[in-house]
């Protein structure tokens, strides 16, 4: 009997972190990650755009792969789509990525915390109310940016430290002049540039982002869920069948840099209907 996958959902690369930190913790589970490019990029959609996309993946997926829990490795889609997809999927546990400012708002001093995020998660309610709730003494100060959205989708691969320095200097530099010193990577691409990030805020400015916490509450949530196969690794080597996956879909060629990055995190690109990889 085939292991049932947790399965990750983003529309492009962003997610890879957090599977990556998921797979770190729980390496004895099947992970399939999905990235979703025929609807790439989720930033700029509208939040009733976004639900229904959401909607139909999760449906097809949850036909062709069976899954046992979805993380939705997307704060625009989260932040817009969480609560249709409980509703539509009642008996399917869904973890999703939001913002850190919780922990943010603990750390700062001069609280003024900035959100580097897309224009969706910028604009939505949502990430008012986590400011709120957490940090009702706080100025919270959003600011999208979708060009570095596309930069780590297709341009990070190939991008000398050079230029992965200067795609993030800017944004700092803005922050640090509102004098901001808790900064929230709050769109997982911008993981991908954590380090870059890290150097140029240093050393008034600390990064947060929810990696570690979307982690720790997917395999709290597994552990909930009625026993199930696992997928059997040895030492040094995952088993065919449970070997983490990438699904990317649309029916196009796949450009050079998804095997790129399904090797950079040790996946394998898989081929399964309606779900082209």
């Amino acid at each position: 009997m085939s292991p049932q996958p947790v399965v990750f959902i983003d529309s492009g690369v962003g997610g890879l972190p957090y599977f990556d930190a998921f797979r770190k913790l729980a390496s004895d589970r099947y992970a399939v990650y999905i990235a979703d490019r025929e609807q790439y990029p989720y930033g700029p959609k509208k939040k009733e755009e976004l639900s229904a996309i959401l909607i139909s993946l999760v449906d097809h997926i949850r036909r062709e792969l069976d899954p046992c829990l979805f993380v939705i490795a997307c704060n625009s889609a989260s932040v817009s789509a969480l609560d249709a997809l409980r509703v539509n999927f009642p008996d399917l546990p869904f973890v999703g990525t939001v913002p850190a400012v919780k922990p943010a708002a603990l750390y700062s001093r001069t609280r003024q915390i900035g959100v580097l995020a897309t224009e969706r998660t910028v604009e939505d309610p949502y990430v008012r109310l986590l400011a709120e709730r957490f940090a009702p003494d706080c100025e919270l100060i959003g600011m999208a940016a979708p060009e570095l959205v596309e930069f780590v989708e297709h341009r990070y691969i190939q991008a000398t430290p050079q230029e992965r320095s200067e795609a993030v200097a800017g944004y700092v530099r803005k922050f640090r002049e509102l004098h901001v010193d808790a900064l929230v990577l709050g769109c997982t691409h911008f993981l991908f540039l954590a380090p870059e990030f890290a150097v140029a805020a240093a050393p008034d400015m600390v990064l947060f982002d929810s990696r570690s916490g979307v982690a720790k509450r997917a395999i709290a949530l597994l552990e909930e869920l009625p026993t199930m196969p696992k997928a059997k690794t040895t030492p040094g080597r995952a088993s065919a069948q449970g070997a983490p996956r990438m699904y990317v879909t649309g029916d196009a060629p796949l450009e050079t840099q998804w095997s790129a990055f399904a090797s950079h995190f040790g996946l394998e690109l898989s081929a399964k209907p309606g779900i082209r990889a």
